[in-house]
């Protein structure tokens, strides 16, 4: 007996077709950028127990042009990874209501963002004084 065939639909490329799920897709590879920096993090943690020649032959590694250039391309990653992620904020949280109003999403991702420069700020500026 024959029977007909179920229609299968094809799945490769699925997320090329729509522009949110390219920008999902990128946002989502932004991780493995972030697990770059982290294996780059631990290695210095493993020099600085190695002793004080093999920490700073590993921060000799990070001045050097590619090391910069591959620092430089963190950057612009994460700083994409973290607009995204304050892009999604408002979509997975409940509503904010102030004053019996609604805050509008684009007023909580720039909250998000405010926040994360803060921090950063905060951040960069106790390192420097300890340096």
């Amino acid at each position: 007996m024959m029977g007909r065939r179920t229609y299968v639909r094809p799945m490769d490329g699925w997320w090329k077709r729509d522009p949110f799920f390219v920008r999902y897709m990128a946002r989502e590879a932004t991780a493995i950028f972030v697990v770059v920096y982290a294996v780059t993090l631990l290695a210095g943690i493993a020099r600085l127990s190695q002793g004080e020649a093999s920490f700073d032959a590993w921060v000799a590694h990070l001045r050097s042009a590619t090391s910069v250039a591959l620092h430089v391309l963190l950057l612009a990653v994460f700083l994409y990874h973290t607009l995204t992620w304050f892009q999604i904020m408002p979509k997975t949280m409940p509503p904010v209501v102030i004053a019996g109003r609604k805050l509008v999403p684009g007023t909580i991702t720039a909250l998000g963002l405010a926040a994360s420069a803060a921090a950063s700020l905060v951040l960069f500026l106790g390192l420097k004084a300890i340096a």
